[in-house]
């Protein structure tokens, strides 16, 4: 039986809703573009929603520092399940429910795939400040260059 045809199946949202659903950016939201304009601003270089093609998974980043490898998603408090901010919708709860778990559940298999093939994930929610998210988007780039390229002997002259 078809999902849709399933009487036990969830109902979808409205037409109406559907099409709000539609409407929302997928990429270059508001908190987005913000740390990106941070962080270009910073001398930092990135690729912009790059998918990642890894053994298990293909993960979407949505900021991307392919040389660093660190991965950044910006994500938005209620389609992540903010503990702050997230909140279960009061209207066709076994709809959004499941979906919403569902998303978090991708976003936990995307972080230990990309942990796995040697990537650092840095994730930021909508709600955070851009200039503290870029500066944790910073440490985390500087933290990888420093363990990548150690140090040459302070007494070697060099």
């Amino acid at each position: 039986m078809t999902p849709s045809t399933d009487p036990a199946a969830p109902t979808p949202p409205t037409p109406g809703r559907s099409r709000n659903m539609a409407a929302i950016k997928r990429r270059d939201t508001k908190p987005e573009r913000a740390i990106r304009s941070l962080l270009h601003a910073a001398g930092k270089r990135y690729r912009v929603d790059l998918r990642l093609q890894l053994k298990d998974a293909r993960p979407r980043p949505d900021i991307a520092f392919t040389r660093a490898r660190v991965a950044v998603f910006v994500d938005g408090c209620f389609w992540h399940c903010c503990p702050e901010h997230g909140r279960q919708p009061g209207v066709n709860g076994g709809y959004w429910g499941p979906k919403l778990e569902r998303n978090v559940a991708r976003d936990r298999a995307a972080d230990e795939a990309l942990a796995a093939a040697g990537w650092t994930v840095v994730r930021v929610w909508e709600h955070e400040a851009p200039d503290r998210a870029a500066a944790r988007i910073i440490a985390a780039l500087d933290a990888t260059t420093r363990s990548d390229h150690p140090l040459e002997d302070p007494s070697s002259g060099l």
